[in-house]
């Protein structure tokens, strides 16, 4: 090979194993709810993040976007006293475009429990 095709190489796979790291991320495992609750309500929360400059691959900074789940999830436990967790849950995620970037916000949705 000659020197510029091995540059073009070599950039070609660094371009490949940012986008694959900036895309990484771990699952999670829902737990079952326990065996004896109390049902409190239908609650739900929301919870926003956004990306400047961009989107996706564009997207020069992501603010509050990898928390929205777990602080939709908080909100909606909050707002009834005394829950301990949610089931029956549905989630809900909501892009608004803007000039200079993107808002991303998630609904979470379900009974609250108390255990």
């Amino acid at each position: 090979m000659n020197k510029k095709r091995l540059q073009v190489l070599q950039a070609m796979v660094l371009v490949g194993v940012v986008t694959l790291v900036g895309c990484a991320t771990s699952t999670t495992l829902a737990p079952l709810p326990p065996e004896q609750y109390q049902k409190l309500g239908y609650t739900s929360g929301d919870a926003c993040g956004a990306l400047l400059l961009g989107d996706w691959l564009l997207a020069f900074m992501p603010i509050g976007l990898s928390d929205r789940v777990e602080d939709a999830r908080a909100d909606a436990i909050a707002k009834v006293p005394g829950a301990t967790d949610l089931v029956n849950v549905s989630v809900k995620e909501t892009w608004y475009y803007w000039l200079i970037g993107t808002s991303r916000c998630v609904t979470i949705s379900g009974e609250a429990i108390k255990s």
